[in-house]
């Protein structure tokens, strides 16, 4: 269904506005949604083993910031990239450890760290933003060539973590625990340990998307990533991860992020008003909840977890 969105919305712009497919610009807004994607990835993993993580936002600033000063001390991408994948594994695992070990309920642990990172990071920078070395921009290529490397490192994470998700027992442990955890503890999976492995892995998709994003520009600002959190839900919801838990395929969110980061230039092509960006927004977020429910059977439908 989001496909055929999808296609409809990019015909009428091919009719309507055919600059829209420009190369360059094009390229460009693909690369700028390259990090949402892998956050997108991260949310819809811990989705499915019914939790949620509304820090990614605050975590993803926490781990450009951390990259950005490593800079200074090894100014080479490398050195970005990994600080910023550690970072995002750190915070994912304190959340992972919250959650799975002590049982507390994810909204509220995700709630709090979001709010902490953002704290410590407002506390820590004043909003001065950091200044990255010449060399790690655009993983020290030309702009199109770092642009195309941004852009693919997306892809082949997402086709990985599609294809582990049919493939590999882990990721049918996700689904089992989102689906019924009682009866996935009685097959031998640990409902703790694989949710604690759905946050690790949700942090890390975090750092390495602050890690793509830092390689699109000179300046970190600390606040970035602000309703980051709200834009990968949606995709993942928008992608059919039902927040149940147990049901969604990962490839999903490659044409569902394509919809929702399509639609503001859109509007901007067919010089609608700005303000309906966050209208249209609400109404494909609302249409996907709304059939979601509608294909669940009845007999499906499980009391929530306590």
């Amino acid at each position: 269904m989001v496909s055929a969105v999808l296609a409809i919305l990019w015909l009428g712009l091919a009719v309507f506005a055919p600059d829209f497919f420009s190369p360059q610009p094009l390229l460009s807004r693909l690369t700028s949604s390259a990090p949402k994607l892998l956050v997108a990835c991260g949310i819809a993993l811990v989705i499915l083993t019914r939790n949620i993580d509304i820090s990614v936002g605050s975590l993803y600033a926490v781990a450009s910031v951390a990259a950005g000063h490593a800079s200074h001390f090894a100014p080479t991408p490398a050195v970005i990239v990994a600080v910023a994948i550690l970072t995002g594994l750190g915070g994912g695992a304190i959340n992972g450890f919250l959650v799975a070990t002590l049982r507390l309920p994810s909204i509220v642990v995700t709630l709090a760290t979001m709010v902490t990172w953002r704290e410590c990071l407002r506390l820590g920078q004043q909003g001065v933003f950091i200044n990255l070395p010449d060399n790690t921009q655009w993983f020290s290529l030309s702009m199109v060539r770092g642009q195309w490397t941004v852009v693919l490192t997306a892809l082949v994470v997402l086709t990985f973590l599609a294809w582990a998700q049919r493939n590999l027992a882990a990721g049918r442990h996700l689904h089992a625990v989102g689906s019924d955890p009682e009866a996935a503890r009685l097959a031998g999976i640990s409902p703790g340990r694989t949710t604690f492995a759905a946050f690790v892995l949700c942090g890390t998709l975090t750092g390495l998307a602050a890690a793509l994003n830092l390689a699109q520009s000179p300046q970190i600002d600390p606040n970035t990533g602000r309703l980051l959190e709200l834009e990968a839900v949606a995709a993942a919801v928008v992608a059919g991860f039902a927040v149940s838990g147990g049901r969604g395929r990962l490839f999903a969110l490659l044409p569902a992020t394509l919809l929702m980061i399509s639609i503001s230039p859109a509007l901007t092509y067919l010089g609608a008003k700005p303000y309906w960006d966050k209208a249209v927004h609400g109404v494909i977020i609302l249409a996907a909840v709304t059939a979601d429910g509608l294909r669940r059977p009845k007999q499906q439908s499980r009391p929530p977890v306590t």
